[in-house]
């Protein structure tokens, strides 16, 4: 009987070991739709979602070397991502190396994929 007790408790803690070990982590750009989505993002007044709704306008923005907002001249994807922020959304820059910042980019790099038309 305590042979079996044993055996029982040792595969509940394997289970318990094997489910946390394998359960689903988010991905970058899921993340970073959560952060394009909240109003407080950055200490923003808006979410960006709100002059993009599900990324509208942002579908080319992956492959784009240089942008231009608001008559300024940003050199990547990171630059636009903070004049964003900090222009229309009054929050705060955010550091271009930050995971949050890897993770919206990411999101706005997915709309790209969700716009390709699949090849015959």
């Amino acid at each position: 009987m305590k042979i079996f007790k044993v055996v029982v408790l040792s595969l509940l803690i394997l289970g318990l070991i094997f489910s946390v070990a394998f359960a689903k982590k988010p991905l970058p750009e899921e993340r970073g739709k959560a952060l394009f989505n909240e109003p407080k993002f950055a200490g923003g007044k808006k979410a960006c979602s709100e002059c993009h709704p599900n990324g509208t306008g942002l579908e080319k923005a992956a492959d784009k070397k240089e942008f231009n907002i608001m008559g300024q001249a940003q050199k990547s994807i990171e630059e636009a991502v903070n004049v964003c922020i900090v222009n229309a959304n009054r929050g705060k820059a955010i550091d271009i190396k930050s995971e949050q910042m890897k993770d919206i980019v990411a999101y706005i790099k997915s709309l790209k994929r969700k716009t390709e038309t699949p090849k015959k």
